[in-house]
């Protein structure tokens, strides 16, 4: 089943956040590789493609689990979780409707 992972930065979490990005990538591609990765990205904390030094305010993952509880798992151990990035992260059960 498909799951949302929406993670919320903590404010001026801007340097923690670049500095765990290539291992928050890393996992991201070994989604992506197991062919389990529907869409991920951040959410720009301005209206801006680049938002420079005003940062993000979190970030989304729609990734495919077995089940909610390995989902959370799989948030829980993010290094935006372990560098202090996130405040919370909700995880929810996802269903593509379209397209």
């Amino acid at each position: 089943m498909w799951y949302l992972i929406h993670g919320f930065d903590r404010s001026g979490s801007l340097s923690a956040r670049l500095a765990a990005r290539p291992a928050h990538l890393e996992r991201l591609h070994a989604l992506l590789d197991a062919g389990r990765l529907y869409v991920a990205g951040p959410c720009p904390a301005i209206d801006a493609e680049d938002p420079g030094p005003a940062g993000f305010s979190g970030s989304l993952i729609i990734a495919e689990f077995d089940a909610l509880a390995d989902a959370q798992a799989w948030a829980e151990a993010d290094p935006y979780v372990a560098a202090g990035v996130y405040e919370r992260v909700d995880v929810r059960p996802f269903k593509k409707v379209l397209p």
